[in-house]
């Protein structure tokens, strides 16, 4: 792999990878991220080549194993170019019909296809299934399309075209207003505008400064940061490198998860190809300019994906936050300044550098612009990463994009921002996604975690939910946070077990004023907000636990019993037969019922009864009716009998 001294060179060389490539020959993309990789994608590949092989089609297909497709819930995904069909759900012995009937037969696999849930029509093409149709898919659309392993791969489609252009068509200051014009906010929490930032550093007296990457990626369910690393890691080095231009760095740090082996290792093979063509190391492009990237791995706390707590931990110390009597961006990484952004932000600087500020903020709301990656999961038809641009309604990603609440089910509220975001209830559901109208909902853009929660779902046990995990991830610095927290989270528990009192909502509001007055960092500071989000459009589900003892989701374990309905038992002996605690009472043709006393409630009796009978219910702050007297249990059912 020769190194690239000057622009001209890297055109050459990007025409030469280009006239090596017919784009009418059939290529097989596999979606080999995290997701896919988990449901099989490994073996998939590996009998794809085998069959490849077997059908004497070396040369003839391009097999591409790619980063994440999105849709991760129908992994292991293909798409078959030019074509665009796409097939969801492979295994390995569906790879010689695949081969046979598609590639060679041009016959498309109606069993492999999207079939559309609302109107059973099966559809061919990628582009045209509601998951994809709705996005716009800028900074993640190559994910599915190229190798993360190959440079020539990220070169084909205009990879490092924007590094050459601000180091040899801008000088860092025009690369500095370009990226203020274009009002990109950060990806990762508080959207703080990315040029405001690294004005600071870029402006600090100084002289040696950092540039920084945040993929320590720890809200539940979140995982766009790992995908954009695994798929396309040669986008954020790009990024990071136009950035270290325009601030005066020549040094950068990717701060990225232990958990996140796939990442990592593509992102060290990435710096290594860099390094070897000259897009990193020294006199980049034969620009004059020097800057080197070196990969840090956490250890998996939650709180260094605070800015100074990860400083901290690059300096070899426990992850803890400190103080911002300056910010970091002046006083950051060992004293000196430092950006730090996260994955997403800075893989967007490459497409605003080559495609201009203007075009970028026509995209999104008056103050949030672009687009924005989501982790879509929870009580929804389809789940995984969309990118949507700014300002489109929550109701059409989750309906849209998600296909709406599974198993036809009421929707709820959606969580937004992670453990330390808020839950926006129906109600709200035509809200424009952006950053100031999420925090003016109560709740916040965060990293890009998105929690879909239907009827079933308890508020109150949801804010205790986050409330112990944060609790739990608090590095206990601070007394708000650690006390404060801690207390907050036993007050939520009592509650979800009926022992919850008057004066408790008030209580749970003092402690969440001290903890956002007073707290540390961010983590503390923003733990409330599921509570006070939760509360606010939810507070009759706090009365009801507390004041009646029931659970209006039918959720809480404590406050739920089962109760098989003696009109409707069937004396199958099902949920007999299967219940752990043997809590059943009953026999052939014997009505039955549940003791209460050996029940554990752990609802196996519900979920087993067959749908036709639905005898089992779930009651919450209703007494248990009597047990069935012994004289009415022992009855053969006449329709049993016919």
């Amino acid at each position: 792999m020769s190194r690239i001294n000057s622009p001209a060179e890297l055109e050459v060389r990007r025409k030469g990878i280009l006239s090596n490539r017919d784009p009418q020959r059939p290529r097989i993309t596999l979606c080999a991220g995290s997701a896919c990789h988990a449901s099989g994608s490994g073996d998939v590949a590996a009998s794809i080549e085998e069959e490849i092989k077997n059908q004497g089609l070396v040369g003839e297909v391009v097999f591409r194993k790619t980063g994440c497709h999105g849709f991760c819930e129908r992994g292991p995904i293909i798409v078959i170019h030019p074509d665009e069909i796409c097939y969801f759900q492979i295994e390995p012995n569906d790879v010689p019909e695949i081969i046979r009937e598609t590639i060679i037969g041009k016959k498309i696999i109606g069993r492999l296809l999207y079939v559309d849930p609302s109107t059973g029509e099966k559809i061919v093409h990628e582009s045209q299934i509601p998951f994809y149709k709705h996005q716009e898919r800028l900074v993640f659309g190559s994910n599915g399309s190229i190798d993360p392993k190959s440079i020539d791969d990220y070169l084909a489609i205009g990879g490092y075209s924007a590094l050459a252009t601000a180091l040899f068509s801008m000088s860092a200051d025009q690369v500095l207003e370009e990226v203020k014009k274009s009002n990109l906010r950060g990806r990762g929490g508080g959207g703080f505008p990315a040029g405001q930032k690294w004005e600071g550093t870029r402006n600090a007296p100084e002289t040696t400064k950092y540039v920084i990457v945040n993929a320590d990626e720890g809200d539940p369910g979140a995982y766009m940061d790992r995908a954009l690393l695994e798929g396309n890691p040669h986008a954020i080095l790009e990024g990071l490198t136009i950035g270290a231009y325009a601030v005066g760095a020549h040094e950068g740090y990717i701060y990225v998860r232990q958990e996140y082996p796939l990442a990592v290792e593509n992102v060290h093979l990435a710096i290594q190809q860099a390094e070897d063509c000259g897009f990193l190391g020294n006199n980049i492009l034969g620009s004059g300019f020097d800057f080197v990237v070196k990969v840090h791995q956490g250890a998996g706390a939650f709180v260094c994906g605070e800015s100074t707590a990860l400083m901290t931990a690059l300096e070899g110390r426990a992850g803890e936050p400190r103080p911002k009597y300056v910010r970091s961006n002046i006083k950051g990484l060992w004293e000196r300044p430092s950006v730090l952004n996260n994955v997403e932000t800075w893989a967007n600087v490459p497409l605003i550098i080559n495609k201009g500020a203007d075009w970028f903020t026509k995209i999104g709301t008056e103050g949030s612009k672009g687009t924005k990656i989501f982790s879509l999961v929870g009580k929804i038809t389809n789940t995984g990463l969309v990118e949507v641009p700014m300002g489109m309604p929550l109701k059409d990603i989750i309906y849209k994009i998600g296909g709406g609440i599974l198993g036809g089910k009421k929707f709820k509220a959606v969580q937004t921002g992670g453990p330390s975001g808020g839950c926006i209830p129906e109600e709200l559901l035509d809200l424009q996604v952006g950053f100031d109208e999420l925090t003016k909902a109560g709740s916040m853009m965060g990293s890009g975690g998105m929690i879909v929660m239907d009827e079933d779902t308890c508020m109150v046990d949801v804010s205790r939910y986050f409330m112990d995990f944060l609790t739990d991830e608090s590095c206990g610095k601070c007394v708000p946070c650690r006390e404060g927290l801690r207390q907050m989270l036993k007050i939520l528990t009592n509650i979800t077990k009926g022992k919850g009192k008057t004066g408790d909502i008030e209580l749970l509001e003092k402690l969440s004023e001290t903890a956002q007055e007073a707290a540390l960092c961010a983590l503390g500071k923003s733990a409330p907000n599921p509570f006070l989000s939760t509360l606010k459009y939810f507070r009759e589900e706090y009365e009801a636990h507390i004041k009646e003892k029931r659970c209006p989701a039918l959720s809480c374990k404590e406050l739920i019993a089962y109760h098989i309905d003696p009109a409707k038992c069937q004396a199958c002996m099902t949920c007999r037969k299967k219940c752990p605690a043997e809590a059943i009472d009953g026999g052939k043709n014997r009505i039955h019922i549940v003791d209460q006393e050996k029940c554990t409630k752990c609802g196996t009796c519900f979920e087993v009864c067959p749908p036709r009978f639905s005898a089992v219910r779930k009651i919450s702050g209703e007494p248990v009716p009597p047990p069935v007297p012994e004289e009415a249990r022992a009855i053969v059912r006449e329709s049993k009998q016919k």
